[in-house]
């Protein structure tokens, strides 16, 4: 609800989101907690459609707004995301639909290769609903997608690499957790929205090879996720993809 250029983060990032040509239906996926009601009634009077659910079953919360709107396929933004890039989001949902059939599951996160912030996961809803079903560790339930990708013999996966052949997921910054994180993002919104406000990837990177202050105000939280807190459970995680602090 933190502002971005006069507008709560939340509507900033749904905003670059709807800037993807392959959006489809876009369904803000929130807790049913009270205190998530001014979220949800934000979310609403900007004229997008709210699902509430579980707060920590995240894979219940998903699969039953994608049966509430009858969906064939669900894709899965988390709402960290503000300087997503669209053009990340049609290549990923590009690759799934023009291999129709061939997955059940593609992301560009196994492994991720993009600045961290650019996460964008698409499953079918057979996939979905089989996970629901069959998934039974905490970790599986909190972060929706978990039993797909550790589960290779059962879902045919695909992964989208950054067509640079760089990866920048551990050195670039651009979700939101901390307060230094909301700095830097509002820093960019500050400089690039008014101007540009499809501003993409690309854009975000020259402007820190020209700003180093800016890239510099949440640099210690580079290569921190949720990750750090599975490794040993998670068979597809290695060390190196996330850091302790």
């Amino acid at each position: 609800m933190m502002p971005l250029v006069g507008k709560p983060l939340i509507l900033r990032m749904l905003e670059r989101v709807c800037l993807s040509n392959l959006t489809g239906q876009v369904i803000v996926a929130v807790t049913d907690e009270d205190r998530d009601n001014r979220l949800a009634e934000t979310c609403e009077g900007a004229g997008y459609l709210v699902y509430r659910g579980s707060t920590s079953d995240l894979l219940d919360r998903h699969y039953k707004t994608g049966l509430k709107y009858n969906a064939d396929a669900v894709v899965k933004i988390p709402s960290d995301c503000p300087l997503i890039d669209p053009l990340v989001i049609t290549k990923v949902l590009s690759y799934f639909i023009s291999n129709d059939g061939k997955y059940d599951y593609v992301s560009n996160l196994h492994p991720a290769t993009y600045p961290d912030g650019n996460d964008v996961e698409i499953m079918t809803m057979k996939a979905l609903e089989e996970s629901w079903r069959e998934a039974s560790r905490d970790l599986e339930r909190e972060h929706t997608t978990p039993y797909i990708w550790e589960n290779p013999d059962k879902f045919k996966i695909g992964n989208v690499l950054w067509e640079t052949g760089l990866d920048y997921s551990m050195s670039h910054r651009w979700t939101i957790d901390y307060m230094e994180d909301y700095l830097f993002i509002r820093e960019i919104y500050n400089a690039m929205y008014i101007e540009n406000p499809r501003f993409d990837l690309n854009d975000i990177l020259e402007f820190e090879r020209s700003h180093p202050a800016v890239k510099a105000i949440n640099e210690k939280y580079n290569g921190v996720n949720w990750y750090r807190n599975h490794l040993g459970e998670l068979k597809t995680i290695k060390s190196e993809q996330t850091r302790i602090i």
